[in-house]
């Protein structure tokens, strides 16, 4: 199944290939199939090896593997339940209402929790009565301010300069985010960077909207996420950065409890992030669409 998440209506989100039955395919064939789909990120759905997970996860980029990222845990999740359930979330033509996952998630959660295995562990998901699917942020691997070297690589690369970036921090969750926000959404969509100058650098910017030009009411940043080394230019829309940036946020008093994201102007895309702080965790989430459904001759 081919998903669109983070969409904000047909073909406007980041598209994730969830390969449903993958037990039996090699490191090798996951790896050729994500070349080929040429998309950010290509999963495969295998059985849990943890106690508590409904499924285990492996994803892929044209460059290599990932131990989580945010929009293939969604698309994979949508994907999942689709699969045993039938429409999730309304996305099918001439569908009205979203479809309750019953019995989807492991014996004792409730049918609207399921449990994801990956590289970084366990994650949780849950589904709104909406149809909005949200992972559980994992803890971050790295936090703490960004080391002047890698910080003066990173603006080189943007083309801005040190004084352009309010502020700095790794926000690690797994793929290695150097998080920088920027003054405003103005400067971020502004950016004309040299990836190739990029490195090994998993570079992700956000700039705050002026409330007269909030895209949405509750719409509080615009971002993007430069990930050259993994064959990823700049991607659509990334749950992983939305998450860790989330918790940066949330921890110095920049963001409220609730609030979106936009990601992928740039690039031509409409992507929404909806996230929220419920005192536990931080839930990040996103609408998802099945565009291509079939079988695959690998």
């Amino acid at each position: 199944m081919q998903v669109d998440v983070f969409s904000t209506g047909q073909l406007t989100g980041n598209p994730v290939a969830v390969v449903l039955d993958a037990e039996g395919l090699t490191d090798a064939q996951m790896a050729a199939l994500a070349r080929w789909t040429n998309l950010s990120e290509t999963t495969f759905v295998l059985p849990p090896t943890l106690h508590g997970a409904d499924y285990r996860l492996r994803i892929f980029t044209p460059g290599g593997e990932l131990p989580f990222a945010g929009h293939p845990t969604l698309g994979s999740a949508f994907a999942w339940l689709r699969a045993r359930c039938g429409n999730v979330t309304g996305d099918e033509p001439g569908s009205a209402e979203p479809v309750t996952p019953a019995g989807a998630g492991a014996s004792g959660r409730g049918p609207d929790r399921i449990v994801q295995e990956c590289g970084v562990g366990l994650v949780p998901l849950r589904v709104d009565d909406a149809g909005v699917v949200s992972f559980a942020a994992p803890p971050p691997l790295r936090t703490g301010a960004v080391d002047d070297a890698t910080l003066a690589h990173a603006v080189a690369s943007l083309g801005i300069g040190r004084d352009d970036v309010v502020a700095s921090q790794w926000v690690d969750n797994g793929p290695g985010w150097v998080g920088l926000l920027l003054r405003d959404a103005a400067a971020v969509l502004a950016l004309r960077p040299d990836t190739a100058a990029m490195g090994d650098l998993r570079i992700g910017v956000v700039g705050a909207f002026p409330e007269a030009e909030r895209p949405w009411d509750d719409c509080l940043f615009e971002a993007r996420a430069f990930v050259p080394a993994l064959g990823v230019p700049e991607d659509p829309v990334t749950g992983s950065l939305n998450a860790a940036v989330a918790q940066w946020f949330r921890a110095s008093g920049r963001a409220p409890e609730r609030w979106s994201v936009r990601q992928g102007t740039a690039l031509g895309r409409a992507g929404r992030v909806f996230l929220e702080d419920d005192g536990a965790d931080i839930w990040v989430g996103g609408r998802c669409e099945a565009t291509i459904v079939g079988l695959l001759g690998v």
